[in-house]
């Protein structure tokens, strides 16, 4: 992950948050796998003069405005997605996430280790969501001269989150959510 030395500063216009949510149970037809879009994000990646693989000078700090999700597809269940369906769903996401005394998500990086060509590597961090911090691991890998992509999984529950539920829990969503970041830092 060799960057010149500087800041780069990374939101919408050079990249994309997307979330994966699945569903569950015996009504799990009806439902929808979710692809989620945060709208609205900003951050900085550091790189500092440390060159060494294991990206000791190198920091990663995002913030997410959870007031900014919004349902792009709508995968399976029993009938397709309306526009209503969409906005109901980021409402009901948003209510889950408390986003009201909590609107922003905020990934801190701790420390990356990067592979010996430096086209891939994982990103240790701290995410802290609905006032809870939690560990997360990012793995992360080229896909261009300065482009990467990350992804990570997250459990609701180590959150406070108590996952979606519906008919009295024959459907429900899965606890653990698909986070996957793309970052292009050319010009950036």
């Amino acid at each position: 992950m060799p960057l010149a030395q500087g800041t780069y500063s990374v939101g919408p216009r050079n990249g994309a948050v997307h979330l994966r949510t699945r569903r569950e149970g015996v009504a799990s037809k009806v439902g929808h796998d979710l692809l989620i879009e945060v709208t609205r994000w900003s951050g900085q990646i550091t790189a500092g003069g440390d060159r060494r693989p294991s990206g000791s000078g190198l920091r990663i700090e995002l913030d997410l405005q959870i007031d900014s999700l919004t349902v792009l597809e709508g995968t399976g269940g029993a009938v397709g997605l309306s526009d209503h369906d969409r906005r109901e769903i980021a409402a009901t996401a948003q209510s889950l996430l408390s986003v009201e005394q909590f609107p922003v998500a905020r990934f801190t990086s701790s420390r990356i280790l990067a592979s010996d060509d430096s086209s891939s590597g994982v990103v240790d961090g701290m995410l802290t969501l609905r006032g809870r911090s939690q560990s997360v691991s990012v793995t992360v890998s080229s896909i261009g001269r300065q482009s990467w992509r990350g992804t990570a999984t997250v459990l609701q529950s180590a959150f406070g989150i108590k996952p979606y539920r519906a008919f009295f829990g024959a459907l429900r969503l899965a606890d653990s959510v698909a986070v996957e970041v793309t970052m292009d830092l050319a010009g950036g």
